[in-house]
């Protein structure tokens, strides 16, 4: 596995080029492959990387009919609340391609048949074991996308919380310190099934929790490892405070 570091100038750049990198993998992937599975993030800047998508005229070359969708967490509230990061995703990108609504994966709802998260949990992770094939609980993500908290948590999975050592792949989440407190998230076994994770950070609110996961402090964006890569997408905001710039980083646009 190799880890790499990119810093774009500000967070706009940043966006557009984590959906410039995000188009030209999945395409190359269904070149290779019969479908491609990708995790999708909330967050701000999960969501203007999407709608950049969106906006790039390449996004006309990618055939969204092959692409299985999914996400990493999700806030458990009622189906198309605008808390909801599958809404979001819809109105910033899969409401506006041809996607399969059959590959379309939002995690259950609370007012959806398992009101219990619990049991919303279990019906996701039966979900994933179907698409996965045999002998795995989770498909082999060709691109999970994180995003970061300022307290480094990535998908519903919090600092100190003992989910954390969690090993079914999905999780029900009670006690959130950030609204609403019930959520769903993959587990960090299911996220770190990922061919590739790329996390995408912005803002300078977020650069204590950057230094301190690259730099191996324990925190949960510093336990996520995709099985062939892992990238850092960070803005210079993001980037500020950190030691050094060590072999493996790169500026782009510098």
């Amino acid at each position: 596995m190799t880890r790499q570091i990119i810093i774009h100038p500000d967070a706009g750049t940043l966006a557009a080029a984590v959906a410039a990198r995000l188009i030209t993998r999945l395409i190359d992937m269904l070149a290779a492959q019969a479908e491609a599975h990708l995790a999708l993030t909330g967050g701000r800047i999960g969501t203007a990387v999407l709608a950049q998508v969106a906006d790039s005229p390449a996004c006309r070359a990618l055939d969204w009919s092959r692409v299985n969708v999914w996400w990493s967490d999700e806030r458990f509230v009622p189906a198309g609340h605008p808390d909801r990061n599958d809404a979001a995703a819809h109105a910033a990108l899969l409401g506006k391609v041809p996607a399969d609504p059959r590959r379309l994966h939002p995690m259950p709802a609370a007012d959806g048949p398992q009101s219990d998260p619990h049991e919303a949990a279990r019906r996701y992770a039966a979900e994933l074991a179907a698409a996965a094939g045999p002998h795995r609980s989770v498909p082999a993500f060709d691109v999970l996308l994180l995003g970061v908290g300022e307290d480094g948590h990535v998908a519903s999975l919090f600092p100190g919380s003992p989910l954390l050592a969690a090993t079914d792949p999905v999780v029900a989440v009670r006690d959130a310190p950030k609204p609403p407190p019930t959520r769903l998230s993959l587990s960090l076994p299911a996220l770190n099934e990922a061919r590739e994770i790329w996390l995408v950070v912005a803002g300078p609110e977020k650069a204590a929790a950057v230094r301190q996961a690259v730099g191996g402090g324990g925190l949960p964006a510093g336990q996520v490892a995709g099985r062939e890569r892992t990238l850092w997408l960070i803005d210079e905001a993001a980037a500020t405070g950190l030691a050094s710039r060590s072999p493996g980083w790169t500026s782009p646009t510098s």
